[in-house]
């Protein structure tokens, strides 16, 4: 018998578990003793994937090699045209996929039964001709348009051309309290430049890791972020703007445009994020855990072979590149960039409301628009005030339901002012004004605006 020498991947596949099944028959074992110890077992395919077959197919390939060797485990081919559909229908498929590859399974019935290719009143079903339909080879799955992108690989030539910042969700603690780690991420040199701890990924968390990131190495021409809920915020773009910086959002979905970072993320993990998970010495509050990790990274991470870095450091090639750095001119330059100023109107009862937190200004100012000063990296709120800036605080609701009221005059030590005369009060003066002047004498007679009867004068 002359057997095939091309044979199949899945035929050699299912001779590698039939091979398996007679080595242990062929050490004592039974038959079916070994069958089910190979069908609770995983095994490798062709391409790395795991696979696992029951007892009852194990079976069938066994018999199958006993009857026709490793020829008799290749697929059969199955039937390439349906037998519960008529071949009229069949060819009508063909050819109508031939022309339109678009049309739906119920587009073609309904074709069908308008050109009397399908009586009537004769029923089919749709997943009757889809299966035909994949059968015979015929295109009829919804093709997606490749989105247009550039995916071109990159690499940046020096250091702080490109920082790359990723946000990787952890346990820690005994109590397995949730956390996460922003990690800043030097694309050219893959070092480690700053790493922040928090509870959640919010803008204050990240702005609060690029303030650290530029105070240690100076300035970036670039950083590259994904769409989470902090690095879209609009303070953190005012921030990036204010400090002349581009910030760059990937695309959503698109997860291998920042490789490096992801592929740094699962190098911590596998490092140290995993071990923090229920450990009782582990202390799970965020600046404990920032300087545990900000320590992985200086000095584990930092000083071990790169295979991207063609085994060298990344300490040594961040330190060694030629490119200068750029810090700011001072701290107090740096935390002023840091800063945005906001809009508000001022209730009745001089309150504002920002991000839904209350805020109390002084009395005065009721009604009005008023500009504050946000401090993004204390998170304060500050208020011209007097020619002066003064901090806002949150309103205290149970001390004011306590506080006595002002009563009425408290708050006004100067009296009211004289009012004025009103036209009504005018009028009457120069009707029936005084007859002496304050010199004594008489005065004048009023003039009147119209003629009169002399009967009615006293003289």
């Amino acid at each position: 018998m002359n057997e095939r020498q091309d044979h199949s991947s899945e035929a050699l596949f299912r001779y590698f578990v039939v091979s398996k099944v007679v080595a242990q028959v062929l050490g004592n074992e039974p038959r079916s003793d070994a069958i089910r110890a190979v069908a609770a077992d995983a095994h490798m395919f062709f391409g790395g994937s795991l696979r696992r077959c029951s007892a009852r197919t194990i079976y069938r390939w066994i018999s199958a090699y006993e009857l026709d060797g490793i020829s008799g485990l290749e697929p059969k081919l199955r039937m390439t045209r349906s037998s519960a559909l008529p071949a009229k229908l069949l060819d009508f498929l063909v050819e109508e996929n031939r022309g339109d590859r678009r049309a739906s399974i119920p587009e073609l019935i309904r074709r069908a039964r308008e050109r009397d290719v399908l009586e009537p009143d004769e029923i089919v079903h749709r997943s009757t001709v889809f299966r035909a339909c994949k059968r015979m080879g015929l295109s009829i799955t919804r093709r997606k348009k490749a989105k247009h992108r550039d995916s071109r690989r990159f690499a940046y030539p020096h250091r702080m051309d490109m920082v790359l910042c990723d946000g990787k969700h952890f346990r820690a603690g005994e109590q397995r309290h949730k956390r996460v780690a922003l990690f800043f991420i030097d694309d050219a040199t893959r070092s480690a430049l700053h790493t922040v701890v928090g509870t959640s990924e919010t803008q204050e968390l990240f702005q609060r890791g690029v303030y650290g990131c530029i105070a240690k190495h100076g300035l970036m021409s670039a950083c590259y972020v994904d769409h989470g809920p902090g690095f879209i915020a609009a303070d953190t773009i005012a921030v990036f703007a204010n400090l002349d910086i581009p910030l760059i959002f990937g695309e959503v979905g698109y997860k291998e445009g920042r490789g490096k970072v992801e592929r740094f993320n699962r190098t911590a993990d596998a490092d140290v994020l995993r071990n923090l998970d229920g450990r009782p010495d582990v202390d799970s509050d965020c600046r404990a855990l920032e300087l545990r990790l900000q320590h992985y990274t200086d000095q584990e991470y930092a000083h071990r072979p790169h295979e991207g870095l063609d085994n060298g450091t990344p300490w040594q090639r961040f330190h060694n590149d030629p490119k200068p750095l750029r810090f700011p001119e001072d701290r107090q330059a740096l935390r002023s960039k840091f800063e945005v100023w906001l809009t508000r109107r001022v209730s009745s009862d001089h309150i504002v409301s920002i991000d839904s937190a209350l805020y109390e200004l002084p009395k005065g100012h009721a009604g009005r628009i008023v500009m504050l000063r946000r401090r993004l990296l204390d998170g304060t709120i500050g208020f011209l005030h007097d020619g002066r800036v003064i901090d806002l605080h949150h309103v205290d609701l149970a001390a004011n339901a306590r506080a006595r009221r002002a009563r009425p005059g408290e708050q006004d030590d100067q009296p009211e002012p004289m009012p004025r005369k009103s036209a009504a009060d005018l009028a009457f003066e120069h009707d029936f004004g005084p007859v002496v002047s304050d010199d004594g004498g008489l005065a004048s007679p009023p003039c009147l605006d119209h003629e009169s009867d002399d009967s009615d004068l006293p003289w």
